[in-house]
């Protein structure tokens, strides 16, 4: 099982499948690497070289009671970055992903970053402050704390069946495999790992490092992300990062990498190969 150690002690755990210009991807909150996997498949079928870790308290890496913050994820991510030799890379993050994402250009920069993608984005800030009232309040994020102590496997049952994929709206179509595996993720990884990371995803503000983007970026949110809501998000991030690319999915949930993959691909393929020389099937 590939991984590496961290300064602090930490086994990350990484795929690496495929040759190319690299897409680094950063999976969302409680998942791990396999939340990309039809991502994955797809683009190292047509040349590009993909590597999806599992954050630190996630998956298959270690489990540690400390460093359970953005800041500290982030710098996991340079090292693996570095590690791996990584140059000219397209850095995907999703929900919490996409938040690392902001946060490791924000502290690291962009001398080893081509373009940027955030999809279903927690940037720049999920809670409601005086500065961000279309934040969702705090009682919000005591509830997931809360439910998430009470009984950490019925909560994941429930978001991942409800909200996460849009299941709970009228005439879904319910897929229980991709409720299974959302659990099945959601419980590899460490109970205090999972619960420090709700206060990262919903009070870190990022706008700051939003701000620092200096690379192509492309802005991926559907309108009925009931997770993150767009008014809040991707909206607002479209406006800080210069020169962003927005498209808006209508109807489209939170988790549609994996319920729309085949709407999200090949928007995803079309941003990164403009203006590459990347070249496949």
């Amino acid at each position: 099982m590939p991984t590496i150690t961290t300064k602090d002690g930490t086994e990350i755990y990484y795929r690496d499948l495929g040759t190319g210009q690299p897409i680094v991807f950063s999976h969302g909150w409680p998942l791990s690497a396999d939340d990309w996997d039809a991502q994955v498949f797809y683009f190292a079928a047509r040349g590009f070289r993909c590597i999806a870790h599992d954050r630190r308290g996630h998956g298959r890496s270690s489990q540690p009671w400390v460093g359970n913050d953005m800041d500290t994820y982030s710098d996991d991510l340079a090292e693996l970055t570095a590690h791996l030799d990584l140059k000219d890379a397209i850095h995907v993050g999703h929900s919490t992903g996409g938040g690392e994402v902001a946060r490791y250009i924000g502290r690291h920069g962009t001398s080893r970053v081509a373009k940027a993608v955030l999809i279903g984005a927690v940037p720049p800030l999920m809670v409601k402050t005086e500065s961000n009232p279309g934040g969702l309040p705090i009682e919000v994020f005591n509830g997931f704390r809360a439910a998430y102590v009470a009984d950490r496997s019925q909560f994941y049952l429930d978001v991942a069946s409800g909200p996460f994929y849009g299941f709970n709206r009228p005439g879904a179509k319910v897929s229980q495999g991709i409720i299974d595996n959302w659990w099945r993720q959601g419980m590899m990884g460490g109970f205090k790992g999972g619960y420090d990371c709700i206060k990262q995803f919903s009070e870190v503000d990022f706008t700051e490092d939003l701000k620092k983007f200096d690379v192509p970026t492309l802005i991926m949110h559907g309108d009925d992300d009931q997770i993150v809501p767009i008014g809040a998000s991707a909206m607002l991030s479209s406006k800080i990062v210069k020169d962003a690319v927005l498209k808006v999915y209508p109807g489209l949930p939170h988790g549609m990498c994996t319920t729309h993959h085949e709407v999200v691909n090949p928007d995803l393929e079309a941003f990164i190969r403009k203006g590459t020389a990347a070249t496949g099937a």
